[in-house]
């Protein structure tokens, strides 16, 4: 259903494509437009879609009126937060990086992950993983908004040996939670936000998904405007623990972006991942694998307390429209310790309400 769901976005967006790459006055205001000040604040507060209409930012549409503090899409979904177009989300870590801002949107997402050839203390020969799914960020307020940031279907590609029978394809585990916007400073260029998700363990035990009880992540996620809005950096900090210990790792992982915008459509970027396993699986039957998997898996391996994996990507996204991204990066381990990870290159695609 996911997959449809995603056929579905995709073949939408493409039969509008003379609208997705139209250009209007408020795509200007939203690019351009460094402190957003009052004038886009008060779209909180409008008093009639008039007013709202009036403030000529990013934001006020006369044909929608999205004034974000009134209008509600299915009844309850807000609109995003417009005062922070000129950001765009990271890509890395994609699972549990979460952009700071308050976000209605929907964002299918590709994979390409190859494995390194000897994987993990087992010396387990490789091959190479896809997965294609679909996250969707909902505004339920001006600062809360619920997050559904893991699902989708895996096609694994094994190699010939022990891994070709362990991992199949399959569906993946489901995760959501919610995040709360705490600090919104529009004329600063500042956000920081707090969260939490639980990954529900409903998918297939043969793509090694239904692992366990399930697993929470806490975390923390920061940005700031650079540059005049020409750059921007994003951090984020989390610790991922499951409900059976003895079946799941611990970890907790730092998240960093850092983009540059080169045209008023063109960003060019690169992040830095890195993640330490703080506990390894205790239970009787754990194995010593030497490797947890990263963000996609979390394997019951008795042996990777203390490891620490550090990734680097570098990519690009174009925006068409303001609500718009099209990204593609292209990811590699900068630490000695590559746990599942030889590259991986990954494309998305985010629309905004």
């Amino acid at each position: 259903m996911l997959l449809a769901s995603a056929a579905i976005v995709i073949s939408a967006s493409l039969a509008n494509a003379s609208d997705l790459f139209s250009h209007n006055t408020c795509d200007d205001a939203s690019f351009k437009t460094v402190c957003c000040d009052e004038s886009c604040d008060s779209l909180y507060d409008c008093d009639s879609c008039e007013s709202c209409d009036s403030c000529g930012v990013c934001g006020a549409s006369g044909l929608s009126c999205d004034c974000l503090g009134r209008m509600k899409l299915l009844g309850f979904i807000k609109p995003s937060d417009r005062c922070f177009d000129d950001f765009i989300s990271p890509m890395i870590n994609f699972v549990f990086f979460e952009d700071p801002r308050t976000l209605s949107e929907i964002r299918p997402i590709f994979v390409h992950h190859n494995l390194p050839d000897s994987v993990g203390s087992l010396g387990l020969p490789g091959g190479s993983v896809q997965l294609y799914a679909m996250q969707v960020r909902v505004a339920l307020s001006e600062r809360l908004s619920l997050i559904a940031v893991k699902d989708g279907y895996v096609v694994a590609n094994m190699d010939p040996g022990p891994l070709d029978t362990l991992l199949n394809d399959g569906w993946a585990a489901v995760t959501a939670g919610l995040k709360y916007n705490l600090v919104r400073d529009t004329c600063r260029g500042r956000l920081a936000s707090v969260g939490f998700t639980y990954e529900i363990p409903i998918g297939s035990q043969r793509t090694l998904q239904d692992v366990g009880d399930g697993e929470f992540h806490v975390f923390g996620t920061a940005g700031q405007r650079l540059l005049n809005g020409n750059a921007h950096f994003l951090t984020s900090v989390g610790y991922r623990f499951p409900v059976d210990r003895e079946a799941q790792t611990t970890s907790i992982h730092w998240s960093n972006h850092l983009d540059y915008r080169v045209t008023d459509r063109l960003y060019l970027f690169t992040e830095l991942a890195w993640w330490h396993w703080t506990e390894s699986a205790t239970g009787a039957g754990a194995l010593p694998l030497g490797v947890a998997g990263q963000d996609l898996f979390n394997l019951s391996s008795s042996n990777v307390e203390g490891n620490n994996l550090v990734t680097q990507n570098v990519g690009l996204k174009f925006k068409p429209k303001s609500n718009t991204e099209i990204g593609l990066a292209y990811e590699f381990p900068l630490s000695d310790f590559k746990d599942i990870i030889q590259d991986r290159v990954q494309v998305d695609l985010i629309y905004r309400y």
